[in-house]
């Protein structure tokens, strides 16, 4: 307890005083040497804090803080630096500056290792940094800063993150073509003195010379070659229409010295062609005077803006009209079923309208049948009354009888048509079938002089509705006939198929009993008989043989409307007469049944 002695409070020393004299006394090793002076204890610490310097700048890498040695304060004194130390301020700066030196030697490693890693980051550093020294020599030198792209990188995708960097120069002809064409130069502004210069622009032009949206420049005209060949075809087309007109003046003149004007009337209209008209349809109803004389008065004076103009302002919307093929629609026909099936499906129907009979006489909705009592199940189904008075019941048995078969009939008689339902009936039923669509076929025949086959023609295309012309010529026979399809096909088969045009009609009255008359009478009866035999409709001429005879189908198709309102035979001498009866919508059909030959023909 001796050793450890406090202090006295009041002896007027201060902590900094015991401080340096523990520090002496320690320094010196010994507690008896004598103090140090308080000059040379401050030079002393300017030697060390110098020294701490020199190995700081030695020493880069490494920024040691220098610590300061401070001595030991007492809780009331503050502290006060001693003359000659360094100031908390320029310690700051020196540590500031040393870190900074730390980091200018690490940007210059990585500068060495790649030189890439010298662009600037925006919003890091605002001085730039120092340009790094040339690395290397020969191909292994760095590229010069200034050859590098120093620009703020764009933000770029995952994808194009990882492109390799191409340079800002075209490098190939390629890259050249690919490069961006530079903006066009601005337009020259033309001046607006000379008003009076149509040939400016549009802004400047003078509103009554006629020019809206004239070009700004005048472009010179480029060179416009003509194709190889072009009036080599010029003139083989004139060429070629001179030699037509030629045939054709060959020809109506070879059919005058043949005597067959009649034949080539149309061939003469066909070769001189009409003048063109005045004013064309298209254009007339524009015209004011329906002229095109109108045209030297101007645009305005045309009638496009009055209000009789045909161009309207307004959209027209047409009057929708159903297809033609909406009438062929097929409908489906139900399926056609077996005896079998047939009689099944009865069976079940009629089980079922008999079961619903039966449910309603229970539920008492209606009366129930009366007993149907016959001669057969008479003693089964009136027992006791059958054995009493035998005779009454089998009276009253057959009244009931006579009463059923009567009602039975009256039903019949009631349902039967009568016979002007039965043609109604038919008729809307050839309207339905004409409403699918109308059909048309031609046929020849190479002789039509039978009167049996010339009345199933006529009588067939009456009742199946067909209209059209049979036409008799002394070379041939054509039958044109349009209606339903249906018809048509039915026709057809008749034509082709159940005529037998070979067979003579057999005479009337030729198996029956032969009577005796006189002269007179069989001479009228000649005379009544001949024309029948004769050729096509003529009369006074021979009969015609039928051995070769035949028919042929030339064409068949759709139609859009019927040309007849009947069916009607004619008399045609000359192919002239047979295209005017024809009309002119179907002329060119007779030419076809007159050129027509079978096939058989045609190989020989």
């Amino acid at each position: 307890m001796s050793d450890r002695k406090r202090a006295h409070e009041g002896n007027g020393e201060s902590s900094i005083t015991k401080r340096l004299k523990s520090e002496t006394t320690t320094a010196n090793g010994s507690g008896s040497s004598t103090p140090m002076s308080t000059e040379a204890l401050i030079a002393q610490k300017r030697a060390e804090i110098a020294a701490k310097l020199a190995a700081m700048k030695k020493n880069v890498s490494q920024a040691p803080t220098p610590s300061l040695i401070s001595t030991p304060l007492s809780h009331g004194a503050s502290p006060s630096p001693a003359p000659g130390l360094p100031a908390a301020d320029d310690v700051a700066r020196k540590v500031a500056e040393a870190r900074k030196l730390v980091a200018q030697a690490q940007s210059k490693l990585a500068v060495k290792d790649n030189p890439y890693m010298s662009l600037a980051r925006p919003g890091k550093s605002k001085a730039p940094p120092p340009e790094p020294a040339q690395q290397g020599a020969g191909l292994k030198m760095a590229a010069h800063p200034l050859l590098l792209d120093n620009t703020v990188p764009a933000p770029q995708s995952k994808k194009d993150r990882y492109k390799p960097m191409q340079p800002k120069f075209a490098s190939i002809k390629a890259n050249v073509r690919n490069a961006p064409t530079p903006p066009p130069a601005p337009t020259p502004v033309i001046p607006m003195e000379n008003k009076a210069n149509p040939y400016a622009a549009g802004s400047s032009a003078v509103p009554d010379s006629g020019f809206e949206g004239a070009p700004r420049e005048r472009v010179g005209r480029s060179f416009r070659f003509n194709p190889k060949g072009k009036y080599v075809h010029i003139a083989n087309e004139i060429r070629r229409e001179t030699q037509l007109e030629q045939l054709k003046q060959r020809i109506a003149e070879s059919a005058k010295k043949a005597g067959l004007d009649s034949e080539f009337e149309t061939l003469e209209k066909n070769i001189r062609r009409d003048a063109p008209p005045d004013t064309e349809w298209w254009d007339a109803s524009l015209l004011p005077n329906k002229s095109y004389d109108d045209l030297a008065q101007g645009i305005s004076q045309m009638n496009i803006r009055t209000p009789n103009s045909p161009i309207t302002i307004y959209i027209q919307h047409p009057i929708p009209i159903p297809a033609p093929g909406d009438k062929n629609k097929t409908v489906l026909k139900p399926l056609k079923l077996t005896k079998k099936e047939q009689k099944k499906m009865r069976k079940q129907r009629r089980q079922a309208e008999l079961q619903d009979k039966r449910d309603r006489i229970r539920m008492g909705l209606i009366p129930p049948d009366p007993p149907k009592v016959r001669l057969a199940n008479l003693m089964k189904v009136l027992t006791s009354d059958a054995v009493q008075d035998p005779t009454r019941v089998e009276a009253r048995v057959r009244r009931e009888v006579a009463m059923r078969k009567h009602q039975h009939e009256k039903m019949n008689v009631e349902r039967k048509l009568t016979d002007e339902q039965r043609q109604e009936k038919i008729e809307n039923k050839k309207l339905e079938e004409e409403k699918k669509g109308i059909h048309g076929a031609v046929f020849k025949v190479k002789t039509l002089s039978d009167p049996s086959h010339r009345f199933k023609v006529r009588r067939n295309a009456e009742q199946m509705s067909l209209t059209g012309v049979c036409i008799f010529h002394p070379n041939l026979a054509m039958v044109y006939v349009e209606g339903a399809a249906k018809f048509i096909r039915q026709y057809k088969r008749l034509m082709l198929h159940r005529i037998a045009w070979t067979e003579a009609a057999r005479e009337r009255g030729a198996e029956d009993v032969e009577i005796d008359r006189g002269e007179d009478e069989e001479g009228k009866d000649s005379a009544a008989a001949g024309p029948s035999k004769t050729g096509n409709g003529d009369e006074g001429e021979t009969p015609v043989s039928l051995e070769n005879n035949q028919c042929w189908l030339i064409w068949e198709g759709l139609l859009r409307d019927r040309a007849f309102n009947s069916f009607k035979p004619k008399s045609c001498p000359t192919d002239a007469a047979a295209k005017e009866v024809l009309g002119a919508k179907l002329a060119g059909y007779w030419d076809q049944a007159k050129n027509w030959k079978p096939e058989d023909e045609e190989l020989f």
